[in-house]
């Protein structure tokens, strides 16, 4: 399930307008030889629309819409430029900037502004943060770069995912819109002077290259780390330039009907089926996302340069009123939909939609697209001096909206100044007689209540030191740190991901008393795997597995007394815990390699219908430890899945502190005053160092050091 970018439409005459986009008004000529209005791209829009919708709502997945909107665009707004830069010489930097800000900032202020007043009514204050500042990042088109720095996955709609988590593709397009404006202005007076036709084909060569260049960087990216690449521009570029090179070509596509026809049948057959067959969310924008853009292709050659009695059944039906007229609210109904479905499943507590509360959903979104489209977006974009009556509209919504973005960006920088003003600070380290954190899990530990350490907003900040210091890597970069006692004679290699990690703070602890020298190899989300792709992954990421085996031809080289690294993990699907079969694969090579293996149960993961949730914000929504926390059989087996799964490898010595974080029945998330989580799965570091003891004392036993 992916966001699309439709930037909005509005019906108008069969003029060329002052800036098209994907999504603007009817009224854009296809080619200087073709005047008639492409209304059967309305009705392209109106369908993808409908697929983004009904699969963010239903599916949970990828439509492939976001990739079909993404050619549009890169056709309407391009072609535009090459006309405009046709009659007048040049693009009109000014004049294009200016007039595609009208049209597409009054609607997503709109509803940037509804999204601001309803987290602030609706979610838990631990989330203010996040969102003001997703808030900024989608104002000045930088979502996507947001989204991929906080290494997110594109997820499906679910009451723990960001209500601004779709506008990433518009931050792609407006980067788009800006970078194309330059290259044509740029091209347009380098090569002033030379015939019409010469400067369009030079053009259009260059366009072809920037396609490929980015069309193997994103096939390149998505072998490697795709979550990244999901949301990367350069990657995503190749898409957007394929319509962009259509619209530089269109004046000699001039094909026989029966190949339009052709084209025009595999075009809605593949825009109709992209989402069905193929998950985009773990593979685009890789090769797999030629499936969407080629059909997008395909609909637009169709109809390209013909008049519109002349197009493909197909084209035709696409411009009659009903899809015409749905694709002319997309952009609208596009930025609705996702805030309004996680606004409903958040408040419901819902981990997807069901027929009925899918068609609520759709409706409100359909409903607030409309009076959006009609109230806001069709006034503003109506000619200044039309009458006095639309005058007098067009300052008043103007002054209206000027003064919502004035409040939505005064309040999102003022929530953030505040918060770096007064950052959290966590613990250092806590007294263990008034926070005795997991030690109050063992029988006859007594403690006075206190408050709890470190708080809900300090809990995100409590990171154990690799993440504070650049320990861990989130590339293929291997790093290698020492904490604790750099001369010790006795060495533990902690290897894998955050969820190894966040041992260190313990480490530290045992270091200090007992003389150990602590040696770090991690990757941010990688345990060691020997596969590209294995069963807890949704894609292939070649890169962890490139990382694992080097980090093992290092543990071989260094060898260390012993290595800690995870054993179980989560089931994805059903509850409790296991160990995948990837995990004895890599005993198996260490076994080989003579290294001995600590081999920790995981921690449990705070989830409620298959839905992961942050400990910090059910408490700052006023929830207990107890309400919080989670019923112990969800999230564990009965006996440490890894006794068994180890006893056919002489060198796996298993680990389980699941008691000195849950109880017999259930795992809270606040134990001896001190808070367990800092987000859905990983340890604060203080409650890590609460947990010293008793991971020394199972060391100590497997080890003999004391």
């Amino acid at each position: 399930m992916v966001p699309v970018s439709p930037d909005a439409a509005t019906r108008g005459s069969a003029i060329v307008p002052e800036s098209a986009t994907s999504l603007d008004p009817p009224g854009h000529r296809v080619s200087q030889d073709i005047p008639e209005y492409r209304d059967d791209l309305d009705g392209l829009r109106g369908i993808a629309i409908a697929l983004v919708v009904g699969f963010h709502v239903w599916m949970g997945r990828v439509s492939g819409g976001v990739d079909i909107f993404l050619v549009l665009s890169g056709f309407l707004f391009t072609g535009m430029l090459l006309r405009r830069s046709a009659t007048t010489g040049g693009p009109g930097i000014g004049a294009t900037l200016r007039r595609t800000a009208r049209r597409l900032t009054p609607a997503l202020v709109v509803v940037l502004a509804a999204v601001v007043i309803a987290t602030v009514a609706a979610r838990p204050y631990t989330q203010w943060g996040n969102i003001s500042i997703q808030t900024l990042a989608s104002t000045f088109y930088v979502q996507n770069w947001f989204l991929a720095r906080a290494e997110l996955d594109y997820l499906a709609p679910n009451p723990s995912v960001s209500p601004l988590q779709h506008l990433w593709s518009m931050s792609v397009q407006g980067q788009f819109y800006l970078a194309i404006l330059l290259v044509v202005a740029v091209w347009a007076w380098i090569a002033r002077g030379s015939t019409r036709d010469r400067w369009r084909i030079g053009l259009t060569v260059l366009l072809v290259a920037g396609a490929a260049l980015s069309f193997w960087y994103a096939a390149d990216g998505a072998q490697r780390h795709q979550p990244w690449t999901y949301y990367d521009t350069g990657a995503r570029m190749w898409e957007l330039l394929a319509g962009a090179v259509l619209a530089g070509a269109a004046p000699w596509i001039r094909l026989p009907r029966v190949v339009r026809t052709l084209l025009a049948m595999a075009g809605i057959a593949g825009v109709l089926t992209c989402g069905v067959l193929i998950d985009g969310a773990t593979e685009f924008p890789g090769p797999t996302a030629l499936y969407p853009v080629l059909s997008a292709v395909a609909l637009i050659v169709a109809g390209m340069n013909a008049e519109p009695a002349r197009r493909p059944w197909v084209n035709r039906l696409l411009g009659t009123r009903v899809f015409a007229g749905l694709g002319s609210v997309a952009y609208a109904f596009y930025l609705w939909h996702w805030p309004i479905l996680i606004f409903y499943l958040s408040e419901y507590g819902a981990p997807s939609a069901g027929l009925t509360d899918g068609l609520v959903v759709i409706a409100a979104a359909l409903v607030l697209a409309v009076v959006t489209q009609r109230l806001v977006e069709t006034p503003l974009r109506r000619p200044a001096g039309a009458d006095d009556y639309s005058v007098t509209v067009r300052r008043s919504l103007t002054t209206a909206v000027s003064i919502m973005a004035v409040a939505v960006l005064g309040s999102t920088v003022t929530w953030q100044v505040i918060l770096r003003a007064n950052p959290a600070r966590p613990p250092a380290e806590l007294k263990l007689e008034k926070y005795p954190g997991g030690a109050a899990l063992v029988p006859g530990v007594a403690f006075e209540p206190a408050p709890m350490r470190p708080t809900v907003l300090e809990g995100w900040a409590d990171a154990p030191p690799p993440t504070r210091d650049g320990c861990i890597t989130p590339d293929r970069e291997v790093r290698s740190c020492v904490y604790g006692d750099p001369t010790a004679e006795r060495t533990i290699a902690v290897v894998g991901g955050s969820h190894s990690e966040h041992w260190i703070p313990a480490f530290e602890i045992l270091a200090r008393d007992h003389g150990l020298r602590i040696v770090t190899y991690l990757k941010e989300g990688c345990p060691l795997t020997l596969v590209d792709q294995p069963v807890y992954y949704d894609s292939p990421w070649p890169e962890c597995r490139e990382w694992s085996v080097e980090v093992i031809d290092r543990l071989a080289e260094t060898r260390p007394d012993w290595v800690f690294t995870l054993a179980t993990y989560y089931r994805v699907e059903g509850a409790g815990d296991e160990v995948p079969a990837e995990f004895a694969a890599v005993w198996s090579e260490l076994g080989e390699r003579g290294l001995n293996v600590l081999a920790m149960r995981d921690t449990p993961r705070l989830r409620r219908d298959g839905v992961l949730y942050r400990a910090i914000d059910c408490l700052g929504g006023h929830g207990t430890a107890h309400s919080c926390g989670v019923d112990r059989a969800v999230v564990l087996d009965p006996v440490n899945p890894a006794i068994a799964a180890g006893a056919s490898h002489p060198n796996i010595f298993p680990i389980d502190l699941s008691d000195s974080v849950c109880r017999p029945d259930r795992c809270l998330v606040v134990e001896g005053n001190v808070l367990i989580y800092r987000d859905e799965h990983h340890l604060t570091a203080s409650y890590a160092r609460s947990l010293a003891p008793e991971l020394g004392r199972q060391i100590g036993t497997i080890t003999g050091w004391w």
